[in-house]
């Protein structure tokens, strides 16, 4: 039973983020995301502590004092800032956030709106994704202008909605990438 209600908490929040980054134009990244999540050491830790309102991974945590599963995940997934953290380039030899991407920073974005869809359900409001960032920001290790660019992000979701925020990646955020690259 716990295997197919992770199975469909997967599934529904695959989902989410393939509308929002078709949404952007990010349709490989909307296809991709998370797949490892079906990966044994990811899927059955999912299984073993489904709760269905938050991470299995929290549960796990608190149960071995580390997420296998989350160390594995983070470890392949772009989108996770956790990924972009290495040595600063100071020389201080000093673990720093490094810049991430665009278009990893869009995906970032849109999983955190859709895992507060996911988890919160009818609770949810524009502003549950920037609340729950604000809740944990003094930990996060974010280069400066991938930190800017998704607490920009993030605000506009609160203050103007989804299809406004939306529009300005599409129009905005991504068309500058595009012209760099």
């Amino acid at each position: 039973m716990k295997a197919w209600r992770h199975l469909r908490t997967i599934l529904h929040h695959k989902s989410l983020v393939r509308r929002g980054c078709f949404r952007v134009g990010l349709y490989r990244q909307g296809i991709m995301h998370d797949w490892s999540k079906y990966s044994p050491v990811e899927f059955l830790v999912g299984c073993k502590y489904f709760q269905g309102d938050k991470s299995p991974n929290n549960a796990e945590r608190e149960d071995k004092g580390h997420s296998s599963a989350w160390l594995h995940h983070k470890g392949r997934n772009k989108h996770h800032l956790e990924y972009w953290i290495d040595y600063s380039v100071s020389g201080d030899r000093q673990m720093a956030g490094m810049e991430m991407p665009v278009k990893y920073v869009v995906e970032m974005f849109i999983d955190r709106i859709s895992a507060s869809k996911n988890y919160q359900k009818e609770n949810y409001t524009d502003e549950s994704p920037l609340q729950y960032y604000l809740h944990g920001r003094e930990h996060y290790m974010l280069h400066e202008n991938t930190k800017e660019l998704l607490e920009r992000l993030l605000t506009m979701l609160a203050e103007e909605g989804e299809d406004a925020v939306f529009s300005y990646i599409r129009s905005d955020v991504l068309k500058n990438r595009r012209k760099k690259e």
